[in-house]
């Protein structure tokens, strides 16, 4: 990934990012070609030097089974928005001023391990719904269906986890422009109704 200096992401911003337990694009290079997959991970930070994503796909999904040519790629996104320069104070100073995007990512490589264990699954898939659970109110839990029906479910799924070595991230949320650019780019993006983004924008400001 191309990432200028300015748009570096720290080790606080990755950690962030990948905790979020959002989904995510699995990518590998097998004899059969590229093959991809969106699905949601979990990232377990305590795990090997730079920790482990963890996820599954369906049992019918080839990508598993398919042995992978050299690391797997995991392309995680962050909040992105369309930035217009209507929002810079710039454009009335001088009209030099473009469109950009605005965006957080992260490309995580490592090597592709695959879990057909239904001990395996089954603790996985309790971490993975009580992340995305815990702000549900009531939260819903694996034990509230019945067992015979979730011993059925994992046997349709597989294990998949990406043993981290490395990860290129970055951040591009308008630190490159003035002060006044960047208020105005917060102020268009919350009048717009992207908070998520907007944040990310004033969190990744350059300090006065």
């Amino acid at each position: 990934m191309y990432i200028p200096t300015h748009f570096a992401a720290d080790d606080t911003t990755v950690r962030e990012l990948l905790s979020r337990g959002q989904a995510a694009d699995l990518i590998t290079v097998t004899e059969q070609g590229m093959l991809a997959t969106f699905l949601p991970l979990v990232f377990d930070p305590d795990e090997g030097e730079h920790g482990v994503l963890r996820g599954h796909v369906a049992r019918n999904n080839d990508q598993w089974r398919q042995r992978p040519i050299g690391e797997a790629l995991v392309i995680v996104h962050g909040p992105d928005a369309y930035i217009t320069p209507s929002w810079y104070a710039s454009k009335a100073e001088h009209g030099r001023v473009v469109p950009t995007w605005n965006y957080l990512t992260a490309h995580v490589y490592g090597e592709l391990r695959t879990h057909d264990d239904p001990g395996w699954l089954d603790a996985h898939v309790r971490g993975l719904t009580a992340l995305q659970e815990s702000a549900e109110q009531p939260p819903w839990s694996v034990d509230d269906a019945p067992a015979a029906f979730v011993a059925g479910q994992l046997r349709a799924i597989v294990g998949v986890e990406v043993v981290i070595n490395r990860v290129e991230a970055k951040v591009k949320m308008s630190q490159n422009r003035p002060p006044a650019d960047v208020d105005g780019v917060v102020a268009g993006l919350r009048a717009r109704g992207d908070a998520d983004t907007a944040a990310a924008v004033q969190n990744a400001r350059r300090p006065a």
